[in-house]
């Protein structure tokens, strides 16, 4: 999706979300942490906002990352084929590249992303709602992943659990971009 649809599925998104709840953009600040002006701004489509604003609004409402990128997908009743390629978007022109591979669906209760993060890159994460667990597995070279206070490096071909319901982060000190799968389970 080119960054002018993925704005407008943004933008789309958090007004029915907003309307659902039936929230003030006041209200829906308080709720997510991001400013009035700036979740104005990306309900008219004028603003982008970066991977770690759309999380803040995901974990704000309740809701899960992919519900934000993309329609609510219709539950497969056949096999489903999604091409990486063609799935991958910079949201608010960050350095992280987001693929939503596999869109939540109730039924499953998870979804799953390709992420790649670019070197000298750190990304911090607020905790997602209590109960959502991580799983984090790096397809191409290496990275660290914060939890606990710690930073627990990960190579190609590691895998790491956790739970997101608190702070946590992920960093490339490398000299190439990793990327890496993120498993996201929600509880509910």
């Amino acid at each position: 999706m080119p960054l002018d649809e993925t704005s407008q599925q943004v933008a789309n998104a958090l007004r029915a979300l907003r309307h659902q709840h039936n929230w003030s953009l006041d209200r829906a600040s308080e709720a997510t942490g991001v400013s009035k002006a700036m979740l104005g701004q990306i309900e008219r489509g004028e603003s982008s906002p970066t991977v770690a604003t759309l999380w803040k609004i995901a974990t704000g409402f309740g809701v899960s990352l992919s519900s934000l990128l993309e329609p609510k997908p219709e539950i497969p009743t056949t096999t489903q084929l999604r091409r990486v390629a063609k799935l991958r978007r910079n949201p608010g022109g960050d350095q992280m590249t987001v693929a939503p591979l596999l869109p939540f669906e109730p039924g499953l209760g998870f979804e799953i992303f390709e992420l790649t993060i670019e070197p000298g890159d750190e990304r911090h994460s607020e905790p997602h709602e209590a109960g959502v667990t991580e799983i984090v597995i790096v397809a191409k070279g290496k990275m660290e992943v914060l939890i606990d206070s710690e930073w627990q490096t990960l190579n190609e071909g590691d895998a790491l659990r956790f739970a997101a319901d608190k702070p946590h982060g992920y960093r490339n000190r490398g000299r190439k971009p990793a990327v890496f799968y993120d498993v996201i389970r929600y509880s509910r």
